[in-house]
C-alpha cells in the first residue's frame, strides 16, 4: 500500500511537472508573438511589414505560379512565420493568437539551365502580411475578420498597404483555404509533425 502511495505521489509530481512546462511554455510564446505583433500592427490596426523578417522568422515554405502560356513559372511565392508559429502549429493544429505570416512575391526568370529550365526569383513585387487574431481584437476594422489581419504592400512602397477591405482585396484567393483556417497549410512541409 506505501508503495501505491509513493507510485501515484511521483505520477502525480510529474504530471504536474508537465503542466507547469507547458503553461511556461505557452506564456513565452504568447509574449512573443505578443512582441511581433507589437512591431507589425500598429495600435489602429493597420499592419506594416516587419523589418527583420527575413533574419528572425522562420521559413515555411514556398510557391511557384504557373506561366498563363509557355514554361515555367510566372511568380514565385515565399513565405515566413514570426518565431514560434510552426512549433505552436505542430503542436494544436492551429495558428496562435500573434502568429504572423509574410509573403514575398517575386515576379520570376525563367530559363535553361543544365538541369531543365527554370524558374528563379527575379523582382519583388510586394509582400502580403497576415496576422491571426484569434481574440478579434480589431472587429470592424476593414482589414480585419475571418480571424486574421490582411493587408498586401506593394514592393514600391513597404510601409503603405493597397489593401482597402480584406473582404474584396484579400479573402478571395483564400477561400479555397477556409476549412484549414485561409491558410494554405498543404504547402508548407514545416507544420506537418
Amino acid at each position: 500500500m506505501r508503495a501505491s502511495f509513493i507510485l501515484g505521489s511521483c505520477l502525480s509530481g510529474i504530471i504536474a511537472a508537465v503542466a507547469i512546462a507547458a503553461l511556461g511554455w505557452n506564456r513565452a510564446a504568447a509574449l512573443e508573438n505578443t512582441v511581433h505583433v507589437e512591431q507589425v500592427v500598429d495600435p489602429g490596426g493597420n499592419l506594416r511589414v516587419p523589418a527583420d523578417y527575413r533574419s528572425t522568422y522562420q521559413f515555411l515554405g514556398s510557391w511557384a505560379v504557373a506561366a498563363d502560356d509557355g514554361q515555367g513559372s510566372k511568380e514565385l511565392h515565399i513565405v515566413y512565420a514570426s518565431p514560434g508559429t510552426v512549433e505552436a502549429y505542430r503542436r494544436t493544429g492551429e495558428f496562435a493568437d500573434g502568429a504572423v505570416l509574410v509573403k514575398e512575391v517575386f515576379k520570376t526568370s525563367t530559363g535553361e539551365m543544365t538541369t531543365g529550365n527554370v524558374s528563379r526569383a527575379g523582382t519583388l513585387k510586394g509582400w502580403f502580411v497576415m496576422v491571426r487574431d484569434a481574440n478579434g481584437r480589431h472587429q470592424g476594422e476593414k482589414l480585419w475578420g475571418d480571424g486574421w489581419g490582411w493587408s498586401w504592400f506593394d514592393a514600391a512602397e513597404p510601409t503603405k498597404t493597397t489593401s482597402t477591405n480584406y473582404k474584396a482585396d484579400c479573402r478571395s484567393c483564400h477561400v479555397p483555404a477556409q476549412m484549414t483556417g485561409w491558410i494554405y497549410i498543404d504547402g508548407y512541409p514545416s507544420l506537418k509533425k
